[in-house]
């Protein structure tokens, strides 16, 4: 009978796989911009964001003696640089690969996935916690409903949009929404999302993401686009023997696989491009560049706890 071997692709296709339901912040924020950082000076990208006005009105059949007001249309940009190359690199001996590894995608490959999914995600949450939020929530533990409503009203308020609204909590904000019992479960409501396991359910018009990467007594209501995300696997170098490009589920890597003969070992190392920011919108008056705040996420904090 013939031997069958795992072909590379596959091992990497399985990789990711895998990764989908581990990883829940990329696919949560805007990540449009990728492509677009080839050429790019100083690795930076710059989106627009479109400027702000407010209609007039004109005197109906007046005398004219008076000239329609032309206003100034000032939009203001978001710059995102990638500035972190995040990898994983394992060597493996030829005892090793020989004796010891029975599956290279499930002992070695899906590891290394995780641990650079795992650290993309740290720093996308660095960006979350350290941004300056325009309204801060203090939330009584025993009443988390009054804060996502009082959430929902800030960004109702700030004319953020209403659809695809995420409420992303901590292990602690979480458990204090649970004792309550009044969220519409997902299970329950038929929803098939690929981030079903991390998804909690709907709450005053939210959808509830749980989350162990921010701190458990907080948590976060925005709309996607209040982050950017950017991210781009490097290219494949035409000297190694085995490389290839790939993207999942908001996570982009490229897997490179040679061997150090002067080792006598193989060297898997997988790496990614990333970068983030924060969106600022005028929400206090139009055709004002300086006068910028985040007002499309709010931040909710259990009164009692850390940070």
């Amino acid at each position: 009978m013939a031997n069958s071997f795992l072909k590379p692709e596959v091992i990497a296709a399985t990789a990711l796989g895998l990764l989908q339901r581990e990883i829940v912040l990329p696919r949560l924020v805007w990540n449009d911009a990728v492509s677009d950082f080839a050429g790019a000076k100083n690795d930076t990208v710059s989106i627009r964001v479109p400027g702000r006005l407010q209609a007039r009105e004109y005197g109906w059949r007046n005398n004219r003696a008076s000239e329609i007001v032309l206003d100034e249309l000032t939009e203001t940009k978001i710059d995102v640089t990638l500035n972190h190359d995040i990898y994983s690199a394992v060597a493996v001996t030829d005892e090793e690969l020989t004796l010891d590894i029975r599956d290279f995608g499930v002992q070695v490959l899906s590891p290394q996935t995780y641990a650079v999914a795992r650290a993309v995600e740290d720093l996308l949450v660095t960006t979350i916690e350290g941004a300056t939020y325009a309204t801060t929530i203090t939330v009584d533990p025993s009443d988390p409903w009054g804060g996502a409503v009082d959430a929902r009203t800030a960004l109702n308020k700030a004319e953020v949009p209403r659809d695809g609204r995420t409420l992303l909590v901590g292990a602690d904000f979480e458990a204090a929404m649970l004792k309550q019992d009044l969220l519409k479960r997902v299970d329950e409501s038929g929803s098939d999302d690929a981030l079903r396991e991390a998804m909690i359910g709907r709450y005053a018009g939210f959808n509830v993401v749980g989350s162990n990467a921010i701190d458990p007594g907080t948590a976060y209501a925005f709309v996607r686009s209040a982050f950017i995300f950017a991210m781009r696997a490097p290219m494949v170098p035409s000297g190694v023997a085995f490389g290839q490009s790939t993207s999942d589920q908001g996570i982009a890597m490229r897997w490179i696989r040679d061997y150090d003969a002067t080792r006598l070992r193989d060297r898997s190392v997988l790496n990614t491009f990333i970068g983030s920011a924060v969106v600022m919108d005028n929400a206090a008056a139009a055709g004002d560049p300086e006068n910028l705040e985040l007002v499309r996420a709010v931040k909710l904090q259990l009164a009692g706890s850390g940070s």
